[in-house]
């Protein structure tokens, strides 16, 4: 008898563990990203402006505010001092493409999706700002050279 009360207890928390599986696989968490095909605006960042100057800096979500420093990348003032090689701006992933294809596009960092930098220029970007699962269209007009801090690019808003 204590065989068959074990069996049934044993069966019965399978039983239940296996529901509650499928349950979180099925209604886990339905996370809805946002795009952004509102007005384009543009972002402008002259040779020599104070990259932690709030007015050189644009200030996309709470959670990013992108700028450029002399080191030749962009990073996200939010949350660095200064860009990171290959890694910044950090809360963000990059892919070239259209926010049309938005799901055969491949996500990485800013550097890792675009190659060199100043190649940037003309090139269609989706930016996804991970906090706020927001995606947006991005297209760099001018990356300056020889390391001075300017670079200037159009991007999508908010409906």
């Amino acid at each position: 008898m204590k065989n068959i009360l074990f069996s049934i207890f044993i069966i019965s928390l399978i039983s239940c563990s296996k529901e509650k599986e499928e349950s979180e696989i099925s209604s886990g968490p339905n996370k809805e990203y946002e795009i952004w095909s509102g007005p384009n605006i543009e972002f402008k960042k002259e040779v020599g402006d104070d990259p932690k100057d709030k007015l050189n800096q644009d200030e996309i979500t709470s959670s990013v505010s992108l700028t450029r420093g002399t080191n030749g990348e962009i990073y996200n003032a939010v949350l660095e001092e200064k860009a990171q090689k290959g890694v910044s701006p950090i809360g963000t992933q990059w892919a070239i493409g259209s926010i049309d294809n938005i799901s055969n596009l491949s996500f990485s960092s800013f550097r890792n999706a675009v190659g060199s930098p100043q190649n940037v220029v003309g090139k269609s970007l989706v930016l996804h700002i991970i906090d706020q699962d927001v995606y947006l269209s991005v297209e760099f007009t001018d990356w300056g050279q020889s390391q001075k801090g300017n670079f200037t690019y159009i991007r999508s808003t908010k409906k």
